[in-house]
């Protein structure tokens, strides 16, 4: 729920980054795609009659996987990481275990308090590389910061974990730090910190690539970044895209220091964080989905947009797919938002489901809002998308 409150700033704190961004990156821009809705929302997971205690809630973007026996498992649920598994994409269940559930360490340096697997990679169903969401809540640990309230005791880094059997638990190495920022949490922060909600993670065949969020600090634009690595098992081998290469390493800082003037480059049109990339088969482009509030430049009105890109690093204007209020929208009467999308091709051959064909589902965590109050009653749904755009 307070997870809302981030996604609402960072609206306000990253809405310029994008165009500040797209200055620097190179000039020559992709088509836009075109995403068209095909169809009424299928639910695919209702906490109401699906869950197995109260954590069970959509909240972050679902990421899936084919296993080495063939079952399909996904995360989109909450800091109590549990699987939803099956046959088949069209057939999953909520599997009760947790397979990963931080310590709430009060120490910031062991990078154990709430998190959220955020995105998986396998080549084999049996090795799993993931990343995790990792929200340090300064506020609920004594002395670790001067404010009573959660947004402005916040650090965030994304860590990495790995499994050995498949999924069925996650564990983090000795030094999980994938991106941080320059600096440790501080007592008197003021405001979140860090990075935060990465995409799921991607290959061009060489390398792998994710997309992460930042806030910001000074000489730091917020957005989002693109990173990239040769060595998906080492978490220190993650590189930042800096305008001109891969150059940037953002360290432990409880451990290392940050080489001077350590920056990413926010990524144009993405104001915050990016719901998920897919190659599309039939045009070669990736994909991003995303969402977006309603600025009057680059986003008319509110809801779920489409980038494109031939290199992950220059992207198309964003086309609208679906107008909704999401979670950085102001919540009063909306009624309902939707939020955390991500594109999955159900037929996708690739074991991580991170190809599409001319169609596909979005995924959506559809929120009930109770006056101007965000609620945890949610549900996991998914819309077919007929996709187009050379």
């Amino acid at each position: 729920m307070r997870r809302c409150l981030l996604l609402l700033s960072f609206a306000l704190l990253a809405g310029s980054a994008a165009a500040q961004g797209a200055s620097q990156a190179p000039a020559a821009r992709p088509a836009p795609p075109r995403l068209v809705i095909d169809g009424p929302a299928e639910v695919v997971f209702d906490p109401k009659t699906d869950a197995c205690d109260g954590h069970d809630v959509p909240d972050v973007p679902p990421r899936a996987y084919r296993d080495a026996t063939g079952t399909v498992r996904m995360f989109a649920l909450h800091y109590e990481n549990r699987a939803l598994a099956g046959a088949t994409l069209d057939r999953l269940k909520l599997n009760c275990k947790v397979v990963f559930r931080a310590a709430g360490k009060p120490d910031p340096a062991a990078y154990d308090d709430k998190s959220w697997i955020a995105a998986t990679w396998t080549d084999d169903g049996r090795t799993i590389h993931g990343l995790i969401h990792h929200e340090y809540q300064a506020n609920t640990h004594k002395g670790r910061c001067r404010f009573p309230e959660y947004m402005s005791c916040w650090y965030n880094s994304v860590l990495a974990i790995h499994s050995a059997d498949g999924g069925d638990t996650f564990a983090k190495p000795a030094r999980p730090v994938v991106t941080s920022t320059p600096f440790p949490q501080e007592v008197d922060q003021g405001r979140h910190r860090g990075f935060f909600n990465p995409s799921n993670i991607v290959t061009d065949g060489v390398w792998h690539y994710m997309l992460a969020a930042t806030t910001g600090w000074q000489g730091q634009e917020g957005g989002a970044c693109l990173f990239r690595t040769d060595r998906i098992a080492d978490p220190a081998r993650w590189r930042a895209f800096d305008g001109v290469g891969f150059e940037t390493r953002f360290v432990d800082p409880y451990r290392e220091k940050a080489a001077p003037g350590a920056r990413c480059l926010p990524l144009a049109p993405f104001p915050a964080p990016v719901g998920s990339v897919t190659k599309h088969i039939p045009s070669g482009r990736w994909i991003a989905v995303f969402q977006a509030q309603k600025d009057d430049r680059r986003f008319a009105v509110s809801g779920i947009y489409a980038a494109a890109s031939s290199d992950l690093k220059t992207w198309s204007e964003p086309a609208l797919v679906l107008a909704t209020k999401t979670l950085y929208d102001n919540p009063c009467g909306a009624g309902e938002i939707n939020s955390y999308p991500t594109l999955i091709d159900r037929t996708s051959p690739a074991r991580n489901f991170d190809t599409t064909g001319a169609t596909a589902d979005l995924y959506l965590s559809r929120m009930r809002i109770d006056g101007c109050n965000h609620t945890s009653d949610r549900k996991l749904v998914r819309l077919k998308v007929v996709i187009g755009g050379k």
